[in-house]
């Protein structure tokens, strides 16, 4: 069993085994530097087959071997290389097989003013790479629609002026509030949360705001858990982040970007002054295709009529038909029989001169 680390030696001249000094050293390290941050310049930089990640901090005067095990290597947003500035944080440890003095890190960040920006365009590379960024799977916003969600923290200017725009151009359109926090690491995941939330809720659209503030301020919008929950999203989700100069990498996952909360509101609210002069031209249109098509029924109609004869006049003309065959008949049979009898004359005085 080891000895307390702080306890020193005896005076008896305790003899250690080298096991017994580089273990004691580890523990005496690891119970002293237990969480330090350090920041250097990654040189060395190994990545063998099992995950791990193992490289070299140096500055100008020193060095110190660093150790990344494959779980928190997974984390890392920014792709390592040689000669990156970072930020790591960690336990000083020792390899005692070797008797390496050691940092086992949890986190790597990059180091100076431009660490947020290699961040961002790491991610951004990696999520471009996955095809979360590709037009195809961009859904079009609806032209009316009814039932909004509108993903945002429940105070500030934010949500008065989508409230305001849609208030102005469509107060038909019901707005429900989804309230998170926008800023600081607890954001990340209120807003994960707030997302899968309003997408379970049927709404026609969603719209995930924040007012401006500086890139530290607009960070969690830029997080990996966040694009990932914006791109699962089935209902259209409009990103409007920031200021109109501010970009984030909510706004190239979400299906349309709005250069601010406003316009965002405003790609949503259909402007109730032009759909009603739409609705009035489509009446006139309507009207007067009415009055063409009952002008050219009319017509029709009295064509039709025209042609179109009374029952009892049809049956006058076949009376009289029948009146005017009769009178022919009996003329006819007049005649017929008058020829006979005139014939029957004759052969009787023949029939007389022949007795």
């Amino acid at each position: 069993m080891i000895k307390d680390p702080f306890e020193r030696l005896g005076l008896d001249r305790e003899v250690l085994t080298v096991s017994q000094l580089n273990g004691r050293a580890r523990v005496l390290l690891e119970d002293v530097f237990r969480n330090v941050w350090v920041e250097g310049e990654i040189s060395n930089l190994a990545r063998p087959a099992s995950g791990h990640i193992y490289f070299t901090l140096k500055d100008s005067g020193a060095q110190v071997r660093c150790a990344l095990f494959r779980q928190n290597a997974t984390r890392v947003r920014q792709a390592l290389r040689d000669g990156l500035a970072v930020r790591v944080r960690g336990k000083v440890s020792l390899f005692e097989g070797r008797g390496d003095y050691q940092l086992i890190l949890d986190t790597v960040e990059p180091a100076g003013d431009g660490a947020l920006r290699l961040a961002f365009e790491a991610l951004k590379e990696k999520l471009s790479a996955e095809g979360l960024f590709s037009t195809e799977r961009k859904q079009p916003l609806p032209a009316h629609p009814q039932r909004i969600g509108i993903i945002t923290s429940p105070t500030g200017a934010v949500i008065r002026d989508i409230i305001s725009v849609f208030g102005r151009r469509a107060p038909q359109v019901e707005l429900n509030l989804i309230p998170t926090a926008v800023q600081g690491r607890e954001a990340i995941n209120q807003i994960v949360h707030a997302l899968r939330l309003a997408d379970s809720r049927g709404f026609d659209a969603l719209i995930l705001a924040r007012g401006g503030g500086s890139l530290e301020d607009l960070w969690c919008f830029n997080e990996e858990a966040v694009a990932r929950a914006i791109a699962a999203c089935v209902t259209p989700i409009v990103s409007a982040v920031g200021h109109e100069t501010d970009v984030s990498i909510s706004d190239f996952v979400a299906d349309v970007r709005a250069p601010t909360p406003s316009a965002a509101a405003e790609l949503l609210a259909p402007d109730s002054s032009g759909l009603q002069l739409r609705l009035e031209g489509l009446q006139r249109r309507l009207l007067l295709r009415m009055q063409n098509r009952l002008s050219h029924d009319r017509l029709r109609v009295e064509g039709l009529a025209r042609r179109l004869r009374h029952p009892g006049e049809r049956l006058r003309q076949q009376a009289q038909r029948l009146d005017d065959l009769d009178m022919r008949l009996r003329r006819a049979f007049a005649l017929n029989m008058r020829a006979r009898q005139e014939r029957l004359g004759r052969l009787d005085t023949r029939l007389a001169a022949q007795h």
